[in-house]
């Protein structure tokens, strides 16, 4: 009898213990694995369950928490994995609700801010990455970090509006502050703008805007022509002197951007006279070798660099008509600077004999050398009006100059050969002076 009513009290004990099962119905581990005889109190080194079988293991602070502190109902199947169903969110929801963004069970306590922002639409560079969450995140100190513009003007509105060096809101300059301003750099100054649109390289290579945009806060209307920027240096260059010389105010026709206006090329020389090709080529090395007067470079001087081979040149000049040892007449027979094709007076229709062998070229040709007459007259008109002895314009001789008078200088002598028609000059007379007879003139 006793041995039965021990029974129903055991029978009773459990199914009262089952009833009452502070974890609910949907716990599968036995009691002892937390529990021991000496009491509900739990003994974290006694137990034998491992946390590690359930979908949250625990790490870092977790391991230290007390059990209830995460099951307060001590129906271990409601509770949840997600951070937010234990912890407050501090942050008001400014930065969602997965905590292990920023966080992990080790500590609140965010060891590297830079290295996260990196993976965000905002990576931090140059003074960004110093600088004080504060600076950006304005409710920081709620702990609120509100998303935040991410286009440089949404924070530098201030240095935009208030830069006066140059003035952004008069220029009319981007608001996109990375055109001209890199991201991971500490500070304004050194603007990266590309200038593409007129490369700033060599000579225009300026650590000052101001350099070229001189004329006030109005960057946008300032010319790209060299001439515009460069004129004074145009107007006062000697060497050549360019207003003189009436060059082009094209800039690039003989310059670079290359600094001190050096190397220059005039590739336009060769329409007039070729160095940059035929025999002149390399034979020269600057302007000044042949244009030795630096304030007309419309003369020129050839025997400046052939006057060592003046010897030679007289010789191989030998029979040419019109042959003189000077610049004028060198450019004049050989405009190519080449000794083929040079032009001989002598293979004309006019050879150069007596007083015309020595002239000048341009005391002839002084209007140019295509069309000049042949008839004398018309290049000694003033001789023959100013000549007294006789006076040829009062007695009506003819203009045909070569009835009388040869080519050799100072028109002497002369022979009047019609003279015979009215008075033979035999004897004596024939070396008479006309004035020993015409007294009169």
């Amino acid at each position: 009898m006793r041995k039965l009513s021990l029974i129903l009290v055991l029978l009773l004990t459990i199914c009262m213990q089952s009833m009452a099962d502070p974890h609910g119905k949907d716990l599968k581990i036995s009691c002892d694995a937390c529990h021991t005889s000496d009491g509900w109190k739990l003994d974290k080194n006694k137990m034998t369950f491992s946390h590690s079988i359930t979908p949250f293991e625990l790490e870092g602070m977790h391991q230290d928490a007390s059990c209830i502190s995460c099951h307060p109902t001590l129906v271990f199947s409601e509770a949840k994995n997600e951070c937010m169903s234990c912890h407050s969110d501090v942050h008001q929801q400014s930065l969602g609700n997965d905590c292990a963004n920023c966080h992990t069970a080790k500590s609140w306590i965010v060891e590297d801010i830079t290295s996260l922002h990196q993976q965000s639409r905002f990576p931090l560079l140059g003074a960004h990455a110093t600088a004080d969450c504060y600076d950006c995140h304005l409710s920081a100190s709620l702990l609120r970090f509100d998303p935040l513009g991410i286009e440089c003007i949404d924070c530098h509105q201030e240095e935009y509006f208030f830069t006066t060096n140059p003035n952004h809101t008069e220029s009319g300059f981007s608001t996109d502050c990375m055109d001209c301003h890199k991201m991971n750099a500490f500070s304004w100054s050194g603007s990266s703008f590309t200038h593409a649109f007129f490369p700033l390289t060599l000579g225009h290579a300026i650590s000052d805007c101001r350099d070229c945009h001189d004329s006030g806060n109005d960057y946008s209307t300032l010319s790209s022509d060299c001439f515009a920027c460069h004129q004074n240096d145009y107007s006062n260059t000697t060497n050549p002197n360019h207003l003189q010389a009436a060059l082009s105010t094209t800039c690039t026709d003989c310059h670079t951007t290359n600094p001190g206006w050096k190397p220059a090329d005039f590739r336009e020389h060769d329409n007039l006279f070729p160095i940059y090709s035929g025999e002149h080529n390399g034979e020269w090395g600057s302007c000044t070798d042949c244009h030795t007067n630096a304030s007309n470079y419309n003369l020129f001087s050839c025997i400046d660099c052939h006057e060592h081979n003046q010897s030679d040149m007289n010789e191989e000049h030998q029979g040419v008509g019109g042959y003189l040892y000077n610049s004028t007449s060198c450019f004049e027979c050989h405009p190519t600077g080449s000794g083929e094709g040079g032009f001989n007076h002598n293979a004309s229709n006019f050879p150069l004999t007596g007083a015309h062998s020595n002239a000048d070229c341009a005391s002839c040709h002084s209007g140019g050398y295509a069309g000049t007459s042949t008839y004398c007259y018309d290049c000694h008109t003033t001789d023959y009006n100013q000549s007294t002895n006789p006076n040829h314009n009062e007695i009506g001789l003819a203009h045909e100059c070569d009835n009388c008078h040869t080519s050799n200088p100072g028109w002497q002598p002369a022979l009047f050969a019609i003279h015979t028609d009215y008075f033979p000059l035999l004897g004596a007379h024939s070396n008479t002076d006309c004035i020993s007879c015409h007294t009169t003139g």
